[in-house]
């Protein structure tokens, strides 16, 4: 693999690491199984990309995509905890919603970023090549976000939406709104759905509306994968384990379609999550049988 292809794959990992801690918001912490993610990522884009074309500043422009994707997030919520849908069965219809939206919004399929400025353009300016003061860049916010996530889930209000998805009655028994914490979980969760996504169009020029498809497939994946390798005994390890589960499931998605004895393209690359995702899965149910087969060998 090129130096060019490694900090590609590192890159568009940062970006999905944002997925990856958003996905860990619904899935582990607020425990809903939440598909809003594969509309609410094109969302980004589509606002994001709208608003850059029409003039307006990137980073207020990201900023709208972020608040977009959160509302995004309130939509599922709220028809979970105030109309009583099954949470998966309220995230599908979101995310059906979103494509016809996302649609308004751009006005025909996708919409092309080549030559507008974009929040990387100011890096551009720097003596180093853009395939390199981008991941830099990213890296930076992504950590900025991950430490900030961390410290509101160590607040009243992130204890809240902890005991919220680990016990809801025990939460409500303690005077907890367990509705208020899902609806702020599932907007915050969004809201970082719709920033990647709003990251993604600016950092690969262009917003189209297929871009959430298999989005929520690529966050598990980083979630899961992260979890075998950094297990999230504290919250800071599961997080940490959200952007290196991202990293590294770009570079073996990178390194297999890089690989020309395997004989993968690119249109292979939902057969290569699918594989990944099913060995993230499988690793750790490994992992314990290993352990307890040493244990055994071990014993007098």
């Amino acid at each position: 693999m090129s130096l060019f292809a490694f900090l590609g794959a590192v890159e568009v990992g940062l970006i999905f690491a944002l997925v990856a801690l958003a996905v860990y918001l619904s899935f582990r912490v607020l425990q809903f199984p939440d598909l809003t993610v594969d509309g609410s990522f094109p969302l980004g884009a589509a606002v994001a990309a709208t608003l850059i074309v029409t003039g307006v500043d990137a980073y207020l422009a990201t900023l709208a995509a972020f608040a977009a994707g959160a509302a995004a997030g309130l939509v599922t919520a709220w028809l979970n905890v105030r109309l009583k849908i099954l949470h998966l069965l309220a995230s599908i219809l979101t995310m059906i919603a979103l494509y016809s939206i996302n649609l308004r919004i751009m006005g025909r399929p996708n919409v092309a970023l080549l030559g507008e400025q974009t929040v990387f353009t100011p890096f551009a300016e720097l003596p180093w090549p853009g395939y390199v003061t981008t991941p830099l860049a990213l890296g930076a916010a992504v950590v900025a976000v991950m430490l900030a996530l961390n410290w509101y889930l160590g607040t009243g209000s992130g204890l809240a939406l902890r005991a919220t998805g680990a016990n809801p009655r025990m939460a409500r028994a303690q005077g907890i709104d367990t509705d208020r914490a899902t609806l702020l979980g599932m907007a915050l969760s969004n809201g970082l759905v719709g920033l990647a996504g709003a990251l993604f169009a600016q950092s690969q020029g262009a917003a189209d509306v297929t871009l959430g498809v298999g989005v929520i497939v690529v966050g598990l994946a980083a979630v899961i994968g992260g979890e075998a390798v950094i297990p999230p005994k504290v919250v800071w390890l599961a997080t940490l384990g959200c952007l290196v589960g991202s990293i590294l499931y770009r570079l073996a998605v990178a390194l297999a379609l890089n690989s020309e004895f395997i004989g993968l393209q690119a249109q292979d690359l939902n057969l290569i999550t699918a594989v990944l995702v099913g060995a993230a899965l499988v690793l750790p149910g490994v992992q314990r049988k290993f352990g307890r087969a040493i244990g055994r060998g071990r014993a007098p």
